[in-house]
């Protein structure tokens, strides 16, 4: 248990960064939303890939992202983001099968 929560460590703190940095970057709202929907998804999906070529499929993964962006929300958001929690778990979640089809072919 202990392997995999430190194999995860880096992902979630790039996961982290992601929710919790990026939006401090937006100056507008047309660059909240270029982070919104296209920054911050690819850094996310681009992380999971990343851990499943790496280690292969880790349902707490996306779990993790899931959970990870619902305090952005009362940080950075409205009550209309909370689908993006979802959208991020899926994201990663397609990502890291994405990844884990990779890890197979080493």
């Amino acid at each position: 248990m202990k392997k995999d929560v430190s194999a995860l460590a880096p992902f979630l703190i790039l996961l982290a960064l992601d929710f919790y940095l990026l939006p401090l970057l937006a100056g507008d709202t047309g660059s909240a939303m270029l982070l919104m929907l296209c920054v911050m998804p690819l850094i996310a999906l681009v992380s999971a890939v990343a851990y499943g070529v790496r280690r292969g499929f880790c349902p707490a993964l996306p779990i993790a992202a899931f959970l990870l962006f619902i305090p952005a929300i009362f940080m950075y958001y409205n009550s209309s983001a909370w689908v993006y929690p979802i959208a991020y778990g899926v994201i990663v979640l397609i990502g890291n099968g994405a990844g884990r089809f990779f890890y197979q072919k080493r």
